[in-house]
């Protein structure tokens, strides 16, 4: 099987331009020069995505998710950030190694916040029952 680039870029093949690194994880600028400070943060372990994680790569994740987005914050005169993530294809997922894509904001930058979406088309109760993780 062929890594993904993740895996590439993590064992060094291939460059990037890091933000961070410890044991388990990895940030880096994204390629794409889509939006100023676009971050990717990533598991050094491959897994595809958050379904897939377990317990231990999904903490790791997110300590170094808030670690750098503080940073953004804290350090770097941001004030805010959205966190993205797609799990799966359908879901817009077009690297199949897990990957949080950090946007840092700032007020005015004129970025949307959330993709807009064209309305439900079922009733929230229906939703509800469908979804719900409760006894009832």
């Amino acid at each position: 099987m062929e890594e993904c680039i993740f895996c590439q870029i993590i064992k060094g093949e291939i460059p990037c331009m890091k933000i961070y690194e410890d044991e388990h994880t990895l940030s880096f600028l994204d390629i794409a020069k889509d939006v100023d400070g676009h971050l990717l943060v990533i598991p050094k372990k491959h897994v595809t995505n958050l379904l897939d994680a377990d317990e231990n790569t999904v903490h790791h994740l997110m300590d170094t998710v808030k670690k750098v987005a503080n940073h953004c914050v804290s350090d770097c005169g941001y004030e805010g950030v959205n966190m993205l993530n797609a799990n799966h294809q359908c879901a817009g997922q077009s690297v199949f190694h897990l990957h949080i894509h950090l946007i840092p904001r700032k007020t005015g930058d004129a970025l949307p916040g959330f993709p807009k979406y064209s309305g439900a088309q079922h009733s929230l109760e229906e939703m509800h029952a469908r979804l719900t993780m409760l006894k009832q």
